[in-house]
């Protein structure tokens, strides 16, 4: 990490732990300030302000010198990091371009033509942590996941819709699991719906039922999701996507505790906790009116962001080991190549927990082969190469390896691979443009 500035470990600035079960957080706000004078101010608390063009950016700015998602700035023990996100242009502290810069309180950063500074509001408070590294099935010992734990432990014991925000493969489902079993309504059915796993013509009547004769096919009254999560939790995952036609029945639905099925005319009541996720930004989708705002109000009684596991790091070893030791037979990380565990440690993971626990079985399978041999032990030419560079090749060569294989198992059909793989198929194809592969079965 570069230090710009010698920070100093200042109570008021920094992220303390002050009992074995909280944190006192610092009230921290993080200002830009334009050419024109104009400011953007956002809170800084225990999710990182990221700074970019983008409109689902918590603190977007209008420049031509600054990327879509340009730099973030993240609360941490020894004070606030600022990192660049591989900005086109760069992220500079005085006069120095940095990638990663502890700041002190009062030093100025800029991107582009706006300065940014963050500064001290008011008096740090207290902020409750989970007794446990383990929420259900959810596994995290940081400061961040276990106040995210804390915070679901409450909001479990109530009968309050629970809206989850985060990148996919965070775990979104394995958390809305743990609210279920941790709720008053653990007997009941925990149901899930993908909303953008369903064509847009039949979510409709995938959520609220059919009557017979409805449509063409419709050849028997049929139960929704809603009726089925009687007396349970129902799971609305990926929210955002819902069809805006689609949006204002949800919201009736919602706040009447009644549904109608698709050709019927009876109103039937429901008994069902709502717990909804999504990757996107609901709150910048309803200033782009693609999203309606009265209903993002009514999902988000109770919001919490899940974390990318970049932003956790400290818990890839957790992580590692849970998987490992679910392994038949179990396994401890001494039985991963050497120097697998840093290598897992330094990787971005756009996948998250999904793409880690399928990276590491990839690595707990191919160990005794040549698929692994790259982290086993890389030639006298990549050892003479900068760190970063080595191990990007180590990387490269190793996912290269993975995919062909996939695509050699799947006849080169890229959905089945990508579902095999545990991953998007958006992100396979990303994956196999950067390879210059490409699958060979019509999808």
């Amino acid at each position: 990490m570069t230090s710009v500035t010698e920070p100093r470990r200042d109570p008021s600035y920094t992220l303390t732990r002050f009992r074995p079960h909280a944190v006192s957080l610092p009230s921290l706000e993080v200002v830009a300030t334009g050419p024109s004078g104009a400011e953007h101010v956002v809170p800084l608390g225990l999710d990182p302000v990221i700074v970019g063009t983008s409109a689902e950016c918590n603190l977007p700015i209008d420049d031509p010198h600054v990327s879509r998602t340009h730099c973030s700035l993240a609360l941490g023990d020894d004070g606030v990091v600022l990192r660049d996100l591989g900005s086109k242009n760069g992220t500079f502290v005085g006069d120095i371009e940095v990638r990663e810069a502890l700041l002190r309180p009062g030093a100025l950063a800029r991107v582009g033509q706006w300065r940014i500074v963050v500064r001290v509001v008011g008096e740090p408070r207290e902020v409750a942590l989970s007794t446990s590294a383990r929420f259900g099935e959810a596994v995290g010992g940081t400061v961040v996941m276990r106040a995210l734990f804390a915070r679901l432990e409450v909001a479990a014991a109530t009968q309050e819709t629970v809206l989850l925000v985060g990148e996919s493969g965070t775990g979104k489902e394995l958390l809305a699991r743990a609210v279920h079993d941790a709720s008053p309504r653990r007997a009941g059915p925990f149901v899930v719906f993908d909303c953008s796993a369903v064509a847009p013509t039949l979510v409709e009547s995938e959520l609220f039922g059919v009557v017979r004769g409805a449509f063409t096919g419709a050849d028997r009254d049929r139960a929704g999701i809603f009726e089925q999560a009687h007396g349970g939790t129902l799971f609305l995952d990926e929210i955002g996507e819902l069809p805006v036609d689609l949006q204002p029945k949800l919201l009736r639905a919602l706040e009447a505790r009644q549904i109608r099925r698709v050709g019927g005319s009876a109103w039937l009541p429901f008994d069902a906790r709502i717990v909804a996720a999504t990757h996107r930004d609901l709150a910048a989708r309803t200033r782009e009116r693609t999203f309606r705002q009265d209903l993002y109000y009514r999902l988000a009684v109770l919001e919490a962001r899940v974390p990318p596991l970049r932003e956790r790091r400290d818990d890839i070893e957790l992580l590692v080991e849970r998987f490992l030791a679910a392994w038949s037979p179990p396994l401890t990380v001494h039985d991963l190549p050497p120097g697998a565990l840093s290598m897992l440690r330094t990787h971005e993971w756009p996948g998250n927990v999904r793409e880690l626990r399928n990276a590491l079985a990839r690595l707990v399978v191919f160990r005794d082969t040549g698929l692994a041999g790259a982290a086993d032990a890389p030639g006298d030419a990549m050892l003479a190469l900068p760190l970063r560079e080595a191990r990007q090749q180590v990387i490269e060569r190793f996912e290269r390896a993975y995919l062909l294989s996939q695509l050699d198992a799947h006849a080169g059909n890229v959905t089945r691979a990508a579902e095999a793989a545990g991953v998007s198929r958006q992100f396979l194809h990303r994956l196999l443009e950067r390879y210059g592969l490409r699958g060979g079965a019509p999808e």
